[in-house]
């Protein structure tokens, strides 16, 4: 076979430091739309990025060439620093770890739904039991007293 053909998407979590609502609304399009951008520079793709003050979802589709860990490592760092310098906004900060969850692709178009359904979604449950159900559905094991830092 001369080429190589893959279909791997992840349905990535994390929060900000402490889980702080850091993440003013006005400025979220522009912080999802940066964190897309580092997305692609890393050689994947986003389809969709969205969340709240104090978390990101993000719908990632990478080649088997980029390491995953170190696709989240980039866009991390990329939008803590874009948070510091161009919205002067020193205290910015992401949680160390994050949760990532592979999807199948009957389920793309339920993920991005549920991305641009975060608010209406956070009315009803905070961010740490959405967190601690996306752990259960995906049947991974944890300590509660460890999981959100």
């Amino acid at each position: 076979m001369s080429h190589t053909y893959y279909s791997s998407f992840y349905h990535c979590v994390f929060s900000t430091r402490e889980r702080r609502p850091l993440i003013p609304s006005e400025v979220q399009p522009r912080l999802w739309n940066f964190m897309g951008g580092i997305a692609r520079d890393c050689g994947c793709r986003s389809l969709k990025i969205g969340g709240m003050e104090d978390h990101v979802h993000l719908l990632l589709t990478l080649p088997p060439t980029v390491a995953l860990a170190d696709t989240m490592r980039e866009i991390k760092h990329g939008s803590s620093r874009w948070m510091h310098q161009e919205l002067h906004l020193p205290q910015f900060g992401w949680q160390e770890g994050y949760g990532a969850f592979s999807i199948g692709l009957r389920q793309i178009n339920r993920t991005i739904a549920y991305i641009e359904d975060q608010p209406a979604h956070h009315r009803r449950r905070d961010f740490q039991t959405e967190f601690l159900a996306f752990l259960k559905m995906h049947r991974i094991e944890f300590d509660p007293r460890y999981v959100l830092g």
